[in-house]
């Protein structure tokens, strides 16, 4: 598998893209995942990416995308994000990326008022739809699983359950192994989402609350996980991603450190690189 990273590691700590990219390649990654959003991206921003990434020799494994209002209440809401996340899949067809990473959202009001079967059923309409635009691109949607407590997709029964209703080919799960700790999710219950997995993400996390840390900051045995993922196939990368780190003006060691540690697991866990 490649090992890659997600940009908004340099993003959010002040770097711009293109030196983003360039250090991506310098400190030894495979590939790198965008986040960048199409409604505030310009054609000159876009035509950097894809020419940086080109001249870098890294390829666009995937495109993040943050969409919880497509299960909100409101139909004019719902559009919005539904036509917002088929502009992700054309810019992501644009990166040559091959997969769309979606982020779907939580249960308001603490699953009163709205009925979450019904909050449910909004989301899996919407995946239906959406996996089949994805599809008609080549490209392939990877949900996130989100270790929140009203997250729809919180667990890995959960996952499996939405992908079950969705039924579509295009649609699959991403696999976060921070979040799966935090989620008391234990690595063999991986093995449900085999041949439905399209992407990892890995970080550090203290067990107890969201971290993007780089591996081995925080308390996750990752070993256990990866072995159980070089089992399944997965067609994207292990991307890390890392978020708001204390010290921006040394975001480079940060990443470098991040790399170097998961390089070292996914050896340790039987993982080739490639």
């Amino acid at each position: 598998m490649k090992l890659g990273l997600i940009n908004s590691a340099w993003v959010q700590a002040g770097r711009g893209t293109a030196y983003g990219i360039r250090q991506t390649k310098a400190i030894g990654f495979d590939s790198i995942d965008i986040f960048a959003d199409p409604l505030d991206t310009d054609a000159r921003e876009r035509k950097l990416i894809r020419t940086e990434c080109e001249q870098a020799g890294l390829p666009v494994v995937s495109l993040a995308c943050v969409a919880v209002g497509l299960i909100d209440f409101n139909a004019s809401v719902q559009r919005f994000h539904f036509d917002r996340c088929k502009a992700y899949l054309d810019l992501a067809y644009e990166l040559g990326a091959q997969n769309l990473l979606l982020v779907l959202g939580e249960y308001i009001w603490e699953r009163q008022v709205i009925s979450p079967a019904e909050q449910w059923a909004t989301g899996v309409k919407h995946l239906k739809a959406l996996g089949e635009y994805a599809s008609g691109l080549g490209l392939q949607i990877a949900l996130e699983l989100e270790p929140f407590k009203l997250s729809l997709l919180n667990d890995v029964p959960n996952m499996v359950r939405f992908l079950d209703d969705v039924a579509h080919p295009a649609v699959g799960a991403n696999i976060d192994i921070s979040h799966l700790c935090l989620a008391k999710s234990q690595p063999e219950e991986l093995r449900a989402l085999r041949g439905r997995a399209v992407h990892v993400h890995i970080s550090d996390c203290d067990g107890k609350v969201h971290g993007d840390l780089p591996p081995g900051r925080g308390v996750v045995d990752f070993v256990p996980y990866l072995k159980e993922i070089a089992t399944l196939n997965v067609p994207g990368a292990i991307s890390i991603e890392l978020e708001y780190s204390p010290e921006p003006d040394k975001i480079a060691d940060w990443v470098a450190e991040a790399y170097s540690a998961t390089d070292a697991l996914m050896k340790q866990a039987g993982i080739a690189r490639g």
